[in-house]
This record gives structure tokens, C-alpha cells and sequence, in this order.
């Protein structure tokens, strides 16, 4: 797979790069990909890959039950 390097970032740009990777915990190789393909052209989406992402976090998180009352209980957490 090709390699590319990246020479004289701006710190502002690398800074925002960086904070981003963390919010989307990726690494910041990762990051600089995913903002280049989002950019460059529109990916088609399977459809049967998102369905196979969503039943493995709905099993993942089944055990993790939330009612309304409780979303509104963290949500209201720490405010006055």
C-alpha cells in the first residue's frame, strides 16, 4: 500500500487534526484518512455492512438497558 508524507502542517491544523482523532478515537493517521475520503469523493455505503455493524452493537450493548428516565437523569448530571 502506498505511503505518503506530510510536510509543514500548520500547528493550528495539526492541532485541530489531533483533537478530532481523539473524539473519534482514531489514530491521527486514521483521521488525516477519513477527512481525505470524505473530501475527495462520496463512498457508496453497503447497506448490508451497516446492518451487520448495528445487530453487533445492539448485542454488544443488550445487557446495557436505558430507559428515558435515566437518560434524562445523565443528562441533567452536574447542572444546577
Amino acid at each position: 500500500m502506498p505511503a505518503i508524507t506530510l510536510k509543514n502542517i500548520p500547528d493550528s491544523l495539526y492541532a485541530q487534526l489531533k483533537t478530532a482523532a481523539n473524539a473519534h478515537h482514531r489514530s491521527l493517521n486514521s483521521e488525516i484518512l477519513y477527512c481525505i475520503e470524505r473530501t475527495l469523493g462520496a463512498h457508496k455505503i453497503n447497506a448490508a455492512e451497516h446492518i451487520e455493524m448495528a445487530r453487533k452493537l445492539r448485542a454488544k450493548t443488550k445487557q446495557h438497558k436505558l430507559t428515558d428516565q435515566d437518560l434524562v437523569e445523565y443528562k441533567n448530571e452536574g447542572r444546577p
